[in-house]
């Protein structure tokens, strides 16, 4: 599972903020029904900032990354 390896490394952190980020922008500039997405963003953007994978289970790989040294 190589997609769960990278979302579990610091750039794959940084791409789950950017996601949440970007539908917490859209959510909001677009407003209405559209602020469902806004909330929705919050789930990458604070499992990202938490350092947790949320698929990582589905693949029976820890929640979070196990730490390495020197990384």
């Amino acid at each position: 599972m190589a997609l769960i390896g990278f979302l579990q490394r610091t750039a794959g952190r940084a791409v789950r903020v950017a996601a949440g980020v970007a539908l917490i922008g859209v959510g909001a500039a677009l407003g209405g029904g559209w602020l469902a997405l806004a909330v929705v963003g919050l789930v990458p953007l604070v499992a990202g900032a938490a350092g947790v994978c949320l698929i990582a289970p589905l693949a029976h790989q820890p929640l979070r990354a196990p730490h390495r040294a020197g990384a």
